[in-house]
């Protein structure tokens, strides 16, 4: 199938400086963000991540920070609509959780409306959110994640439709979007206006354009551009490694709340340090290599809860946060190794009881960013894309065509 393939060579390829400044208070007291009939009292978001933010690594950010918002990965529409078990596995909360917020994903309105009306009709969760943010190829080059804003028609549908449904239930409905496809095509201004305008409780701004992908540091001042431009609640994402940066994104932009996505990769103890900050408190949690093993154990145990029981399967998804929760430790890579081979609880409890359990994370690299850090990256379209900004009849015959990756993940 013929793309488009934008390549931005000149995307901001700097890395953060603002990981290095001086711990911040809050200006102003930050007051609860209502959604409907919900009500968020810290205003944080666990961002959803694929592969990452299940019900198990859900429930450990929220022992940390109560009160947030955990919003559990990515939901493909039609993946749900067709029933998928991986998709319906992915549905699944952890009866502490409160409010359930799930992320729905999708590019033909009408399969998104109908995955919306699974999400209701079978009381699925109390929180909509809509990934309008993706940047990855598979997902930008079928007009989906952070393509699709560019294509105003179906952005407006695609609202309209969840919200309908969404509504008269009681479950509010948020979007979540990027700055735009490069600097030469923003749309995240007019992405507000159109969430807004459609029903949108709130609306979260990756502060990156899709072809910054993940790379150099977020431009906090479009979040307070949002901010200016709405008047729906706006929570900020982008470079929150720590608690000090959740406070200077608030302080610099005036956003209602904050998301934090690659910066709890392996620290979910992050949603307290921000909570206490947001309280005006200095404390911090600071953990010794043997409190981190404690966590991997029972984040070990819940994702055997998680898979049903099969401790083979629990343990090699805990292998992907390994790295993160060991990040920065002395901890040698024959033992990171180590690590990658265990097949039970029992062996992943061994090689903990073999750590140096009173390590110190080095104060050097604490709160220091981790995770994917790449540059600009070419964008990948569906072919013609960017020539209009709605979609012509051939365009939507192509992108709605029975795709079965689309119900796959």
């Amino acid at each position: 199938m013929h793309e488009t393939v934008v390549n931005t060579a000149n995307e901001t390829t700097q890395l953060d400086p603002r990981t290095d400044s001086a711990p911040a208070r809050l200006d102003h007291a930050l007051a609860p963000v209502r959604l409907g009939p919900l009500t968020v009292g810290t205003p944080v978001m666990l961002s959803p991540m694929a592969g990452v933010t299940n019900w198990p690594f859900r429930v450990l950010c929220e022992e940390y920070g109560p009160d947030g918002l955990y919003v559990a990965e990515m939901i493909t529409a039609r993946a749900l609509v067709a029933r998928n078990p991986k998709a319906l596995r992915l549905c699944r909360f952890a009866p502490s959780e409160h409010p359930r917020s799930l992320q729905l994903y999708g590019v033909n309105p009408a399969i998104v409306e109908q995955a919306a009306r699974i999400v209701v009709d079978e009381s699925m969760a109390d929180h909509v959110d809509l990934n309008f943010g993706c940047p990855v190829p598979k997902v930008t080059r079928r007009g989906g994640g952070s393509a699709l804003p560019w294509k105003t028609d179906l952005l407006e549908e695609i609202i309209h439709r969840v919200v309908r449904v969404c509504e008269p239930a009681g479950i509010p409905v948020t979007a979540k979007f990027r700055v735009g496809i490069d600097h030469d095509h923003e749309t995240f201004l007019e992405s507000g206006r159109i969430a807004q305008g459609e029903g949108c409780a709130a609306v979260t701004l990756h502060a990156r354009t899709t072809a910054e992908y993940y790379g150099g540091h977020s431009d906090w001042t479009r979040i307070g551009e949002l901010v200016e431009h709405l008047d729906i609640p706006v929570f900020g994402n982008g470079d929150i490694w720590g608690a000090d940066d959740a406070v200077a994104m608030v302080n610099e932009t005036g956003c209602a709340g904050v998301a934090i996505g690659r910066g709890c990769q392996g620290r979910p103890w992050i949603f307290a340090d921000i909570r206490n900050a947001f309280e005006g408190s200095d404390a911090r949690v600071r953990p010794t290599l043997g409190e981190v093993g404690a966590v991997v154990m029972r984040h070990a145990r819940l994702l055997v809860e998680f898979f049903d029981g099969d401790e083979r399967m629990a343990v090699h998804d805990l292998r992907k946060h390994i790295a993160w929760y060991l990040k920065g430790f002395p901890v040698g890579g024959s033992v990171r190794a180590a690590f990658m081979e265990c097949e039970s609880l029992a062996e992943v409890q061994a090689i903990i009881d073999g750590l140096d359990q009173r390590a110190q994370l080095p104060e050097r690299i604490v709160d220091k960013p981790r995770g994917r850090v790449r540059f600009a990256k070419k964008v990948h379209l569906p072919y013609g894309w960017l020539e209009s900004r709605r979609t012509t009849h051939a365009e939507r015959e192509q992108l709605f065509g029975d795709d079965p990756m689309d119900a796959e993940y």
